[in-house]
């Protein structure tokens, strides 16, 4: 028996779940780009170049507070006070910036939950339907998906080489032209058995061919290994998606633009703890961006004094 030690910090989980291999429920077609008796790893192809420019999205949130919020009538409700952020990393030639960065704060909790004014900003009442922990961090979630689609949406540059990678699945951003969802964590293996072998056989910048993914919605779907040190046979894979509304001819060359691009952007392990999956240009955006967020003691204070004051 083999043993491997599995190259993320124990703190950031793993990026394959216990069950991650089961096989899941949504319906996959894997005859799109090659038939399935046919499925091997896949090189780019000759003609294609990387990316002359590269556009990271990604964003962070934090819980700054909980809150209770109790009505005249007397009904208790929980709530949370939460910041949130996203911006964007540009890295065209050998140079790399952030372009932008936006930063919200919200109450999270009844419809009728006032804004709450601190020294740190203003909270914006935004409404959740319950009160639990989980459909609080939803709300929380789905502001944050917005803001990152927001910013994404803006400040795209036009050139039609450039690659814009979104940190984290596609849903609900299929509409930004060029986009390219990047997954580190692995869930479920969308991939019956009869293909599924094809992933551990990747080597570093080799990819599946492309299959469409059918849940709430559709996309395409392909795996790519990423350089790093040896491990398990799913170390360094992360998954890509691209908008089912594109041309396969579009996918297929922004497939093999990603294999050509992505890994030289790779993190190594005495760098980052999710090595080699997160990122130099992410992980350099969610540091600046959790900055931009304020200290948590100092904001924990601010809100603490506005409701004494309140």
């Amino acid at each position: 028996m083999k043993l491997t030690i599995e190259p993320w910090a124990p703190e950031y989980g793993a990026p394959i779940d216990a069950d991650a291999l089961a096989p899941s429920d949504a319906d996959v077609d894997v005859d799109v780009e090659v038939a399935a008796a046919s499925w091997a790893p896949l090189d780019p192809a000759p003609n294609n170049r990387p990316a002359p420019c590269v556009e990271f999205v990604d964003g962070v949130r934090r819980i700054d507070a909980r809150v209770w919020l109790t009505a005249a009538g007397g009904a208790t409700r929980i709530g949370i006070c939460a910041s949130w952020a996203a911006g964007i990393t540009r890295c065209q030639d050998s140079d790399a910036h952030i372009t932008r960065v936006e930063v919200r704060r919200g109450l999270f909790g009844p419809g009728d939950a006032p804004a709450l004014t601190t020294r740190a900003g203003t909270y914006v009442p935004m409404a959740v339907a319950g009160d639990d922990v989980e459909q609080l961090s939803l709300g929380l979630q789905q502001r944050m998906g917005e803001l990152e689609t927001l910013v994404a949406a803006e400040s795209r540059s036009a050139a039609e080489h450039t690659l814009v990678v979104l940190d984290g699945p596609l849903t609900g951003r299929q509409s930004i032209p060029g986009a390219l969802g990047y997954v580190k964590t692995h869930r479920v293996s969308y991939l019956p058995e009869s293909v599924s072998f094809v992933v551990p056989r990747l080597a570093p910048g080799q990819r599946t061919p492309i299959f469409v993914t059918q849940t709430s919605w559709s996309r395409y779907s392909w795996y790519l290994r990423l350089p790093g040190p040896e491990g398990h046979p799913w170390a360094g894979i992360v998954r890509c998606e691209a908008s089912a509304d594109r041309a396969l001819a579009e996918v297929r060359m922004l497939a093999d633009r990603a294999a050509l691009t992505l890994p030289r952007f790779a993190s190594a392990p005495h760098k980052d703890p999710r090595a080699p999956q997160n990122l130099y240009p992410i992980a350099g955006l969610e540091r600046e961006l959790r900055r931009r967020l304020g200290d948590a003691a100092w904001i924990y204070r601010a809100l603490r004094s506005a409701v004494a004051a309140a």
